[in-house]
């Protein structure tokens, strides 16, 4: 065997084992959430640990004044209410981000029901660095593991052009007993203020 074919296999095997290794690591009880407590609108708490009877929280990152989170609001509110009755909670965090432009919803865009994070705890806790990003966590015993982090689906500019739905994907698996496949995707959008 020459040089070059050995080469080749061994850059093919690291590369397969990196996968591997990313997608258990993504679904190892090592990534776990226990708790956090958000701000309503009414300035209520929501706390992560109220939804441990779910079979998913999907928790998404968003800011009015990022065209991204704008451009997911629809398909966001969509996927809510699509699995919603199959036990997956929506949580949306309306988060800074490093634009100084106030920010509302467009007329006829959707507008969600956005927590606040005023800390910016839980996207530090999750790993999250912008809008529009989505975090899948499952009920673990006592905790929450993180399944997926990452982009929505792989077109923030036009829904109907979508050909890999990544949130939608890891859901169906979950649901249906599967692992989440995907760990992560990066995410395009605006970068959360720190």
């Amino acid at each position: 065997m020459s040089f070059r074919r050995i080469s080749i296999l061994t850059a093919m095997a690291l590369l397969a084992v990196t996968l591997v290794v990313g997608v258990a690591q993504a679904q190892s009880s090592g990534n776990t959430v226990t708790d956090f407590t958000l701000k309503t609108a009414t300035n209520s708490n929501v706390s992560l640990k109220s939804y441990s009877g779910k079979k998913a929280v999907v928790v998404a990152f968003l800011n009015p004044a990022c065209a991204f989170s704008r451009l997911y609001q629809e398909r966001l509110a969509s996927l809510s209410s699509s699995y919603g009755g199959r036990g997956v909670q929506f949580l949306f965090i309306n988060v800074p981000i490093n634009i100084d432009a106030p920010g509302t919803a467009a007329p006829g865009e959707v507008e969600l029901p956005t927590l606040t994070d005023a800390s910016q705890q839980v996207s530090s806790l999750l790993g999250v660095s912008k809008t529009a990003e989505a975090v899948v966590l499952q009920p673990e015993g006592s905790s929450f593991a993180i399944r997926y982090r990452g982009a929505i689906d792989d077109n923030p500019q036009v829904a109907s052009s979508v050909q890999q739905h990544y949130l939608k994907q890891v859901l169906d698996n979950l649901l249906a007993g599967r692992p989440a496949g995907v760990a992560d995707k990066r995410a395009p959008g605006c970068l959360i203020k720190r």
